[in-house]
Order: structure tokens, then C-alpha cells, then sequence
């Protein structure tokens, strides 16, 4: 089977699994979420079978767990939080989150906790304003949920990230749950169309691509809880499975490989090779942008011969920032598929992606976290590399 045969069946098949489930949870949804005798409060299940009452369209929450935050401003209802968790008022030379540089006000809060879901519930219990719900993300990072209502008396609501390809109906659900409760359905089914749209734009530029005018490409250095090297890569990596890439390290028999071994890249011999610039944190030898630039072996891949060698925006940052993925792809699309992405311009299309996001609807925003996103790290993203 074609490597992009395979990867038609494979996006297909999530597509079909997403919006089966997706429909499954919109239906539940319906039954699960009703107004309650009290027409100030409504009730939902949540991502652990949990039937949480929580205020009908509360003015008043705070968000746990990694990406918890980046789907209330995807959302357009950040201005309702109380506190932050430490993530959002740290100093940090580097940032890849776009909807906190949308929001500097963020290190402006109070805190109630430290990152990644380990609250404290004194913390919370001080706040003033009291936040009426607490979204929990990966509610078996840090603070158990059950546990957490128990010792604050506030509704805690367990949600599941999901992500773009394998769990897009988990994030629909916790958008649409997310949006239930904030009063903002209508700004949850306008994100699902508007990520179903984008994704279906890639995929229908490139679905029939003649093989032979394919270009093999690969991707190192990609994050995972902090910088990797140049052996660190995805073999289901969104950006280039949207836009049906050739991709040397997709294997269908081993779809969660995050190494691979020296050898197996320079078997694979990409044309194209692109870098998570999130690599360039560790400024040492363990940054596949110098790993390229000094290892023998690497020296001898077709790809850095050529110069064919290309910084990309880093999308695993607090967990995935799925704006900052689907720029990516539009970049991968354009050096791979020049002809079938000739219409679109790169900078104005990752503006709109960010204004719409995270900027909510004011391009100036969007133009200013575009800015800092691109010149975030020691090399430009979205250009040639020096190797």
C-alpha cells in the first residue's frame, strides 16, 4: 500500500470516527445538559461519567490542567477567570503559546496553584471573587477532581483535551461542554466548523497529488514536556498528515514513535527536513538545529546538502496550540506543494488563524502574536536554516 493511500485511510477513518462520536456527544449532550429546577444553574456530565450542577453562565471561574486556559480564550470568555495557574505569571525567555502573548493580562492574576493540575485548594479557597467552576483538563495530572469539589465546595468539571487527529471528538466535547456552560455554544460550533473547514481546505488541496511528484520530508526536534533533539519526531505529525505528505518516518504499524534511531534517518534520506524550533531552547549540543549543523553523519542527508532545511512554528507548548498546527501545515503545504498552494499567503493566512483563535476577531492582535510567535526563538520560523 502507498505510504499516501495510507494516510488517506488513516485520516479518513479519524474523520469518520470523530464525527460519529462527535455526534454521539452532541446527542448526550442534549440529555445529559438540561436546566435544572433552578433556571440559574444547568447540569452536565463530564469527561469522568460525573453529573456536575454547576451556575448557569458563571462570571466567575479558573481553569486547571494544561490547555484548560486556551480553550476558554478559544472561546472568547478568558475575561471571566479569577486566578491562573504558575504557567501564566513565569518569566520566560521563551513562549510558544499563542493564546497567552493574546493575553498578557493573564500575568496580572492572582495565582491558586502550579502548573499542569496541581492546585491548592487553600489557594482557591481564598480567592476573592470565589470562582463558581473549575475546569479541570487531564484530570489525572495533578489534583484529583473528585477530591478537589470535596475540599472546596466549588463544582469542578473533568474535561478531556483530545486533539486533531486521533481525539477530535474529546475536543469537541470539551468545547461544546466548556461552551454549555459559559454561554457560549454558539462560539464552540463555530470553532468546530472552523477547525473541520481548515483541515478539509489542506486535505482537499493536496488529496491528488500524483505520487511521483511527491517530495519525501521529515520533522525533528519536536517537544514533548520540554526541547528535543533531531531524532524527535511524529510519525502521525498533524501538519504533514493533513496535507497527505510524504513523510519517511510514518510507519502504519507504529504510529506512536517519538525517537527514532540515526540510522533509520539516514536510510530514509528526506528532501525535505523541517525543525521544530522549540529544539533551539537547549543552545547545546542536544538542539537538532546544531546536531545538523555539526554531526558527520548529518552532514551527508541530501536535504542539508541542498539547504533544504526549514524552521517551524513549535505546537506542543502546555499541550498542543492547534493554530499554531494548522500554520505549520499551511508552510509544509507550500514548500511541498508549491502549485496547489500558490493562492495563499502565508503571513496573512497564520494572522487569520490567530485572530480568529486567540485574537477574537481584532487582526491587530492577531498580526501582534504572529510577530512573536515567528521571532520567539534564535532563528526566524517559517525560514530556510543555516546548516
Amino acid at each position: 500500500m502507498r505510504v499516501k493511500d495510507a494516510y488517506k485511510i488513516f485520516i479518513i477513518t479519524s474523520l469518520v470516527i470523530a464525527s460519529t462520536l462527535c455526534a454521539g456527544c452532541m446527542d448526550s449532550s442534549s440529555t445529559s445538559q438540561s436546566v435544572s429546577n433552578n433556571n440559574d444553574t444547568i447540569t452536565v456530565t463530564d469527561a469522568l461519567g460525573r453529573t456536575v450542577e454547576v451556575p448557569k453562565s458563571p462570571e466567575h471561574v479558573i481553569c486547571s490542567g494544561s490547555g484548560a486556559l486556551r480553550y476558554l480564550t478559544y472561546l472568547e470568555a478568558q475575561d471571566r477567570i479569577v486566578a491562573v495557574d504558575s504557567i501564566e505569571t513565569e518569566e520566560s525567555k521563551f513562549d510558544a503559546r499563542p493564546y497567552a502573548l493574546a493575553n498578557p493580562q493573564f500575568k496580572e492574576y492572582p495565582v491558586y496553584g502550579e502548573f499542569r493540575g496541581n492546585d491548592d485548594p487553600e489557594k482557591i479557597m481564598a480567592l476573592d471573587p470565589q470562582p463558581q467552576v473549575i475546569f479541570k483538563m487531564y484530570s489525572t495530572s495533578g489534583y484529583d477532581p473528585v477530591e478537589l469539589q470535596k475540599k472546596t465546595g466549588i463544582p469542578v468539571i473533568a474535561l478531556n483535551y483530545g486533539d486533531m487527529v486521533n481525539n477530535r471528538a474529546d475536543m469537541y466535547n470539551s468545547l461544546r461542554i466548556m461552551g454549555e456552560v459559559m454561554g457560549k455554544e454558539d462560539r464552540a460550533e463555530e470553532l468546530i466548523a472552523f477547525f473541520d473547514s481548515t483541515i478539509a481546505d489542506l486535505n482537499e488541496r493536496t488529496a491528488d497529488v500524483p505520487e511521483e511528484e511527491e517530495t519525501t520530508c521529515y520533522v525533528g526536534g519536536i517537544a514533548r514536556s520540554g526541547p528535543h533533539g533531531f531524532q524527535s519526531t511524529e510519525p502521525t505529525y498533524p501538519p504533514f498528515l493533513f496535507i497527505n505528505a510524504k513523510n519517511v518516518a510514518y510507519d502504519p504499524m507504529n504510529l506512536t514513535t517519538a525517537e527514532v534511531s540515526k540510522e533509520s534517518i539516514l536510510g530514509w534520506d528526506p528532501e525535505i527536513i523541517f525543525v521544530d524550533l522549540s529544539t533551539t531552547q537547549s543552545e547545546d549540543k542536544s538542539s537538532a538545529l546544531y546536531q545538523l549543523q555539526n554531526d558527520v553523519s548529518y552532514r551527508k542527508l541530501t536535504a542539508v546538502q541542498t539547504g533544504e532545511v526549514y524552521g517551524v512554528l513549535p505546537y506542543n507548548w502546555y499541550t498542543q496550540n492547534y493554530g499554531s498546527v494548522l500554520a505549520d501545515a499551511y508552510f509544509a503545504g507550500k514548500l511541498l506543494y508549491p502549485e496547489s498552494f500558490e493562492d495563499v499567503d502565508l503571513e496573512d493566512k497564520t494572522i487569520e488563524i490567530y485572530t480568529f483563535l486567540v485574537g477574537r476577531g481584532d487582526e491587530e492582535v492577531g498580526r501582534q502574536v504572529y510577530e512573536k510567535m515567528i521571532n520567539a526563538f534564535s532563528v526566524p520560523a517559517f525560514t530556510k536554516l543555516d546548516v
